[in-house]
């Protein structure tokens, strides 16, 4: 090819890059946190990729852990594991089920990540000699993680929501580094979006604006105009007080908007759809509307579950049980399970702690069916193996997840075995009869982050099953998070008294579902399902156990 040709297809190709940039959307949050700038980034990136872009969503957390993995529940919600492996913040639980997308660990970065990256460069020597900073060293790492997979070519529009709120010191390196973003990227290829309250005051019964208007001039200090104001309230805004915002704020009228509270999650798409947001951001990024957003199955999925058929009651045993975040992705795959039933499932949270054989029968009665919740550690231990005989027993449609299916296992050591010593070596590491017992490949493991059997495991099923009824297939794959696992010496013993094996890891041997025959409903299983149900794909094990329920209810 001559030299010339080359030249030209490579000026081309260069063209091209420059106006197919990927864009990126910035969300920012202020006056108080849980506003919910996850599901309104999580609304966002549904209509934009309605409207046929490919979008994803990243988070970045201002915290010093390196990942939420060592968090206790009740200081952020539940732990969300990524295909990759990756212990995630709960947010990208709502970007898989509202996208129908699987995340990775590129999208969600922590503070401690960021800084732990920096420190190790700076000890292989790569900065040669410079001193380290938060300007322009950290701030680069986080644009360079920011752009990640805007780099990969997959995708049109990339959505970074930035935690915590404006003004917060642990945010400021983040801002920063936005601003730079900005800047560099140039005109109409990123926007900011910032979320902020509008408070009613009952005395006065009035909508305030001041909160907003003090918001949106923090982040000017930090150099950021905001493009698109969301302003979170419990009543309508008037549009006389929307022209006052767009005024002191320096928005446009059209960007700000509305963002009202509603009965489920899964209606923001729509109410952001009606207050024309997306059509604001592909504006401001110089996009094509394209066609309008496709979102039949979506609302097929809305009218589901806003009209059902019937109602049943689960009673979710955990420990964790005071914060709703714990149990999330639970919470989510019950709704998804609920609306492919058309039956609304009503959630009642059990305090395992609370639980004995004295009062299980009173806690536990009138429940359609029971799910025993994941877990660490030996506090509520003894009333989550109660639940377990109590469902057992009585025939109560059964769901043990992780910890969950440990303790079916360990109660049908103790009560059909007639081993009353049986326990996992967790709670007990001298018990007699460890049916539950660390992993080999955990035992010389001294540090706790990220340690765990983590990410998406293949699993082989036993044909007859009640699993591979409910999955309709031979293998699975599904994503884990534990230490301990089902103890294989007592296996034998275990399914000649009745507890059948359905699901085992083919690598390794690892029993990943118990279940048992002759018993409306009753499966353990070692992965976390509910990691992997979405909206457009409800989990088949929520959606079986949903539909036992409804049948098995008295």
């Amino acid at each position: 090819m001559p030299r010339f040709l080359k030249q030209q297809q490579q000026q081309q190709h260069n063209i091209q890059l420059t106006m197919n940039p990927t864009k990126y959307i910035f969300v920012t949050g202020g006056v108080t946190s849980s506003l919910g700038k996850g599901i309104i980034a999580a609304s966002l990136a549904k209509l934009l990729q309605a409207r046929g872009y490919r979008t994803t969503i990243q988070k970045f957390d201002p915290y010093i852990n390196v990942d939420p993995g060592t968090l206790n529940p009740y200081e952020h919600g539940e732990c969300f594991v990524t295909d990759d492996g990756a212990e995630t913040d709960l947010d990208l639980g709502h970007y898989e089920r509202f996208l129908n997308v699987p995340t990775s660990q590129a999208n969600n970065v922590t503070t401690g990540r960021v800084y732990l990256s920096v420190i190790e460069k700076e000890r292989r020597g790569e900065f040669l000699g410079k001193t380290v900073q938060v300007v322009p060293h950290i701030t680069n790492e986080i644009k360079d993680r920011m752009q990640l997979l805007g780099k990969s070519g997959d995708y049109d529009i990339v959505i970074t929501e930035i935690g915590g709120t404006v003004g917060d010191i642990e945010s400021l390196p983040y801002i920063e580094s936005v601003r730079q973003l900005v800047w560099e990227l140039g005109e109409s290829n990123s926007i900011v979006v910032h979320l902020t309250l509008i408070p009613y005051l009952a005395a006065a019964g009035e909508l305030k604006t001041k909160p907003t208007q003090h918001s949106v001039k923090t982040l000017m200090e930090s150099g950021i105009q905001a493009d698109i104001l969301v302003c979170r309230t419990e009543h309508e805004l008037s549009d006389e007080l929307r022209q006052k915002l767009a005024l002191f704020c320096n928005v446009k009228r059209e960007a700000v908007i509305q963002s009202i509270d509603a009965s489920t999650i899964y209606e923001v798409p729509n109410l952001m759809l009606e207050e024309g947001l997306d059509i604001v951001a592909l504006k401001k990024l110089n996009l094509p509307k394209k066609a309008a957003p496709d979102l039949k199955n979506w609302n097929t999925f809305l009218h589901r579950l806003k009209h059902p058929k019937q109602t049943v009651n689960v009673g979710l045993v955990g420990k964790y049980v005071e914060l709703q975040d714990s149990y999330k992705s639970i919470l989510e795959a019950f709704i998804h399970a609920g609306a492919a039933n058309q039956t609304k499932v009503n959630v009642i949270s059990i305090h395992s702690e609370y639980l004995d054989e004295t009062n299980a029968a009173e806690q536990l009665q009138g429940l359609d069916g029971i799910l025993v919740a994941p877990g660490f550690g030996g506090r509520g231990i003894e009333g989550k193996i109660e639940t377990v005989r109590y469902a057992r027993e009585n025939n109560i449609p059964f769901f043990g997840i992780c910890l969950g299916m440990q303790m079916a296992v360990i109660e049908y050591a103790r009560t059909v075995l007639g081993l009353k010593d049986a326990n996992s070596t967790e709670m007990n590491d001298e018990t007699q009869h460890p049916v539950i017992a660390l992993m080999e490949e955990q035992k010389n493991i001294t540090d706790k982050g990220g340690t765990m059997r983590l990410g998406a495991w293949k699993c082989d099923l036993q044909e007859n099953s009640l699993a591979y009824k409910i999955y309709g297939k031979s293998q699975i794959q599904e994503r884990h998070r534990h230490r301990y696992e089902y103890n294989n010496d007592y296996r034998k013993q275990l399914e000649a008294a009745g507890l059948s094996t359905s699901g085992v890891n083919p690598e390794t041997g690892l029993v990943e579902i118990v279940e048992l025959k002759n018993h409306p409903f009753f499966i353990g299983v070692q992965y976390h399902p509910e990691y992997k149900s979405t909206v457009a794909n409800p989990h088949p094990i929520f959606v079986s156990f949903v539909a036992a329920m409804v049948k098995n209810k008295k």
